[in-house]
């Protein structure tokens, strides 16, 4: 028989009374009866704020996505909402991706909102994400909600929160709302809408997001140079079918090749095992389609279009995927560039990136003279800057898991925009006689051979979680002296907000927000960092590492680099081994 916490049974015992549907409360005595270890899972604690807001499987329970974790959240906004703006029209804007129950839970936070005397503007039909951001600003809500729950299995459902910034909640917003929504009880949701506060919005916010994506994401590319390039698009069943597709006609890409078999919105995600364009398994259909029309990019987007995946000729006409990494380093160089030469560089601009990210954006920057500021995982506190430095102009910035955002106009990753450059890019470079791939490696040798490699561990459920704590517990209590045969000469505690440099042999703060992340720095330049996920089942090791080619590059050529490919896969394999994570 399995053990079922009491505290969990008092919290079902909440579930099993007159405010909750005869549905909810006949599904849940099935489980008492049937599944005690679902039940355990489903009921043992509430789902929390994460670095992409609450996210979670769909199910019974106050630890999973439903009309009444979902109805409780929203009473506990609106509440916080009205505190906050006593004297305004309190407006809010939803919108909602493909995944099942997106659209019903879209309406229901809409429902609740608007009972609670909020105007409401609710996408008549599923989204990017990105957009969300724009609308918000654009019809100058308080507030946004995104149904989503990015790439996760197609169990999983979710909302992110936006305030009036367009922006993620950051804190302490966070914190106080999430008190608020603590503070209440479930028989306080006010599920009865006033429809006359609901209003349908489309196609004047399409057009308007679309224009601002079109003025921040193209450069003086010439009809030619468009002309020439082909593009295969894939929405991997997700919202960017449409948006994507649309703003390139506009921007004058003729030559995209969408792929037809994974168009279609649907969240089962059928042509896939997970719609994640890290996931280079989620491209393959793409990838084929390339090599039958022979296309020089090809581009795929997550569900919710926040994200992009990226793949490019190399110098032997194969299409290689890039990492996160790689397509941030060639977006980054590639803005600055194009801001140096348009004489609009200053030394009051800046680019923005993550503590897991590459550090070669850093070094870019330094080389334009442009500010480079850094912070925690999750692009929430990349919209935070845009907010904190007024003074500065954001050019653009990005993290290692294929998010960029270019301009201010959206705050949020943006994969409509980050499409749009990417094809700028390759059809200039394609126009010179170059290619993207060659100049990602002419990036390369300018500021050296960095490579970042992503482990994921999964863990599911309460045990999973006790053991991805107690797997950071014993990196920060033992830590390593040494990795992979290099020496340790820094360790960053980012829960601590402390930085300890062995060679110095000094302790001193960092100017982060605390969370749960841990950086170790090694002799040799590598860097490893540690991180359970904020809305997943997992925790992630970030390995970068870097040297120099070993060989310069001749005119027009591609580094021979068969030598350093060697090294810094060897690096890289030994880092994971010692960690046990490979």
């Amino acid at each position: 028989m399995i053990y079922v916490d009491p505290k969990t049974l008092a919290r079902v015992n909440q579930w099993l009374t007159p405010f909750f549907d005869e549905k909810t409360q006949h599904e849940i005595k099935e489980m008492i009866a049937y599944d005690p270890e679902g039940l355990e899972d489903s009921f043992y604690k509430n789902l929390e704020f994460g670095t992409g807001g609450m996210r979670g499987i769909m199910g019974l329970g106050d630890n999973r996505i439903n009309k009444y974790t979902l109805g409780k959240n929203t009473q506990g906004i609106s509440n916080y909402l009205k505190k906050q703006f006593p004297d305004k029209e309190i407006k809010v804007a939803i919108a909602y991706d493909c995944r099942h129950n997106s659209k019903e839970f879209a309406k229901l936070v809409a429902d609740v909102f608007s009972a609670n005397r909020i105007k409401v503007f609710l996408f008549s039909e599923l989204r990017p994400t990105p957009e969300l951001s724009f609308a918000l600003k654009y019809l100058g809500c308080q507030a946004g909600i995104v149904l989503t729950a990015s790439h996760n299995p197609p169990e999983y459902n979710g909302y992110k929160v936006y305030w009036e910034d367009g922006g993620q909640l950051v804190p302490p917003q966070d914190g106080e709302i999430i008190a608020e929504i603590n503070s209440l009880k479930y028989e306080e949701i006010k599920f009865e809408a006033n429809e006359s506060l609901i209003q349908y919005i489309a196609a004047e916010v399409d057009e308007a997001f679309a224009k601002a994506s079109i003025e921040n994401g193209t450069f003086n590319t010439s009809k030619e140079a468009k002309d020439n390039l082909k593009i295969v698009f894939t929405s991997l069943h997700g919202t960017s079918i449409t948006m994507v597709p649309k703003v390139l006609e506009q921007a004058g890409y003729k030559n995209v090749f969408i792929v037809e078999e994974q168009a279609e919105p649907d969240g089962d995600f059928p042509t896939v095992k997970s719609p994640n364009p890290e996931d280079p398994a989620a491209l393959k259909m793409a990838l084929e389609l390339a090599e039958k029309v022979n296309a020089d990019i090809v581009i795929g987007t997550d569900p919710d279009c926040d994200r992009l995946g990226v793949a490019v000729r190399n110098n032997e006409n194969k299409m290689v995927l890039l990492n996160g990494n790689q397509t941030m380093v060639l977006m980054t160089h590639f803005l600055l560039d194009q801001w140096q030469k348009n004489g609009k560089l200053n030394g009051k601009q800046f680019v923005a990136s993550t503590i897991v990210s590459t550090p070669m954006v850093e070094k870019i920057a330094e080389h334009f003279n442009v500010k480079y500021i850094e912070g925690l995982t999750g692009f929430k506190w990349i919209a935070k800057m845009i907010k904190d430095f007024p003074e500065l102009v954001f050019i653009g910035g990005g993290e290692e898991s294929f998010g960029y955002l270019v301009g201010d106009f959206v705050r949020d990753k943006d994969a409509v925009t980050a499409t749009l450059l990417a094809c700028e890019i390759a059809a200039q470079k394609k126009h010179s006689g170059s290619s993207m791939f060659q100049y990602l490696n002419a990036i390369y040798e300018q500021f050296g051979n960095y490579r970042e490699h992503l482990i994921s561990v999964t863990k599911k459920g309460k045990q999973g979680a006790a053991e991805i704590s107690a797997m950071m517990k014993t990196l920060r209590e033992n830590p390593f002296k040494e990795i992979a045969g290099s020496k340790v000469i820094r360790i960053d505690d980012v829960s601590k907000n402390e930085t300890t440099d062995f060679i110095k042999q000094e302790t001193l703060s960092l100017n982060l927000p605390k969370s749960n992340v841990l950086i170790y720095y090694t002799k040799d330049g590598s860097k490893i960092a540690a991180r359970p996920s904020g809305t997943e089942p997992k925790i992630k090791f970030y390995i970068s590492v870097n040297t120099c080619p070993s060989a310069k590059a001749s005119e027009g050529t591609q580094v021979e680099k068969e030598n350093f490919e060697e090294i810094l896969q060897k690096k890289i394999d030994a880092i994971a081994t010692q960690l046990n994570i490979s």
